[in-house]
């Protein structure tokens, strides 16, 4: 049966009465203190919540906005406010205006506080800030938040050096195999030339002649490097073995066993008898050049070590894997130092700069700058689509960025600009496939570029005389995101 407008009346006037003092106890600020019987931890979490509800705000309501002076406004403490609560729950007892006084009293000293951090931050400023004067009509009114302070953009590109582009100048022709290993010696007289038919060759540097054939190994050669102290000259390969060669006898003085697999690449100290390789066994090792001990094992890879260099300075390892990390390492306590983790494919080449104190590092997805001693990261070198193989860097600051596919890129070091972009010629004959570069290095002078290619040949490569500022401009359009970082 429906209930009559009386029965109903009766029955709801209980439930919401409750509800309108449950609200009202809720809401009210008034009835809340005007207990008497509110205990100290209640009192203290009123507190609390007025500071974590008004400290935050940057606008208050239009019935709190008092003139606030910062000057003579004291900071209020947890204690103190404990204080005032409590006094002012015993006082307004009788009264409700009281109570509101304590609360903006409390709101008004929170607000001094953020007031004077504010007025403090703008005395010392960590960049350029630029204040945005919007006046409103009538005192009092702010600018919201996300509109007061606006950081201005530090984009100060660098601007590149001019440098005359390259073009081919000799062929050379001798190996039956893909050229992966490539060193000059330090008289800048020959230079050497390791490959996939297991023969290692020298070659006269001025007229590209060949001078000698040493063989030796069972396996392609992928690692060459010549002495700067001594007569020797190093190399490793895929049959697990590190040769040194006497160069006055041209034959075999030392072996380097210990390595699992085969070894990838290898790099001589400039000033220490040490020598560093690297190969498939995820390792760096470290050898005494003399006596053919094993130094250190340098582990910490996951996957292949692909590429090594060694420096005076610390770092004075620094190696490159198939993992996608490049390693900075200690060679005192055979340690690593950092793991620099910003490739996201394989690492295949690392190259020094020869004056300055850095170094770069490619991949496929890009080729990265770096700063030592700690690796600090410094720019990306953009423009390549394939994997990059090989990198060279001389000291006119320019870089050089083989791919698998037999693009080159020519970069300026300092702005990474690219000036140059090219494709490797094939030797008559050879597939189009076969147009990839596997290695490369500067000579002494930094004059001539060798580049050693997949098509069997060597290719020298120097700068055009007849170019000029005028005939080949500096074309450089920086994007937006590319900032000042020296």
């Amino acid at each position: 049966m429906a209930l009559t407008h009386r029965e109903s009346d009766v029955d709801l006037k209980p439930l919401v009465q409750a509800t309108v003092d449950s609200t009202r106890a809720l809401f009210n600020g008034s009835s809340v203190v005007q207990n008497d019987a509110m205990t100290e931890s209640q009192k203290v979490k009123i507190a609390t919540k007025y500071r974590a509800e008004y400290l935050s705000s940057y606008n208050l309501p239009q019935n709190l906005e008092q003139p606030t002076n910062t000057s003579k406004t004291q900071l209020i403490t947890a204690p103190q406010i404990r204080k005032q609560i409590t006094a002012g729950g015993a006082s307004t007892s009788a009264t409700s205006t009281n109570v509101e006084e304590q609360v903006q009293q409390v709101l008004d000293s929170m607000r001094g506080k953020e007031q004077k951090a504010r007025i403090k931050k703008h005395k010392t400023p960590t960049r350029e800030l630029v204040q945005i004067a919007a006046q409103r009509s009538g005192a009092g009114d702010h600018v919201p938040m996300g509109q007061q302070i606006v950081r201005k953009r530090n984009y100060e590109p660098v601007k590149p050096t001019w440098h005359a582009p390259w073009k081919l100048m000799r062929v050379i022709s001798g190996h039956i195999g893909w050229v992966r290993a490539l060193a000059v010696e330090p008289g800048n007289q020959w230079f050497a030339s390791g490959s996939v038919d297991r023969t290692i060759k020298i070659w006269d540097l001025a007229s590209g002649t060949l001078k000698l054939t040493l063989t030796g190994h069972i396996s392609p050669v992928r690692g060459l490097a010549v002495s700067g102290r001594h007569p020797y000259l190093f190399s490793c390969g895929e049959d697990k073995q590190v040769k040194c060669w006497d160069l006055e006898t041209n034959k075999v003085v030392r072996q380097y066993h210990g390595h699992l697999s085969g070894v990838y690449t290898l790099a001589l100290h400039p000033t220490l008898d040490v020598l560093v390789t690297g190969g498939r066994d995820s390792v760096a090792r470290v050898w005494d050049m003399r006596t053919k001990q094993q130094i250190h094992v340098l582990a910490g890879h996951r996957g292949t070590v692909a590429t090594v260099a060694c420096q005076d300075a610390d770092p004075q390892v620094i190696t490159g894997s198939m993992d996608s990390t490049v390693r900075l390492w200690d060679l005192a306590a055979g340690k690593s130092i950092s793991t620099l983790t910003h490739h996201k494919k394989a690492v295949r080449a690392v190259a020094l700069h020869p004056s300055e104190f850095g170094f770069a590092s490619a991949s496929s997805d890009s080729i990265r700058q770096w700063r030592c001693p700690r690796g600090d990261f410094v720019q990306s070198f953009d423009g390549h689509s394939s994997i990059v193989n090989t990198l060279s860097v001389n000291s006119d600051g320019v870089m050089f960025s083989g791919g698998d596919d037999g693009s080159m890129r020519f970069w300026d070091w300092r702005s990474a600009y690219c000036f140059q972009q090219a494709e490797t010629v094939v030797q008559p004959g050879s597939l189009d496939s076969e147009a990839g570069i596997f290695c490369s290095t500067f000579d002494r002078t930094g004059f001539r570029l060798i580049t050693g290619e997949a098509d069997k040949t060597i290719k020298i490569w120097k700068e055009d005389d007849d170019a000029t500022e005028e005939t080949h401009p500096v074309d450089f359009r920086p994007s937006l995101s590319r900032r000042l970082r020296y």
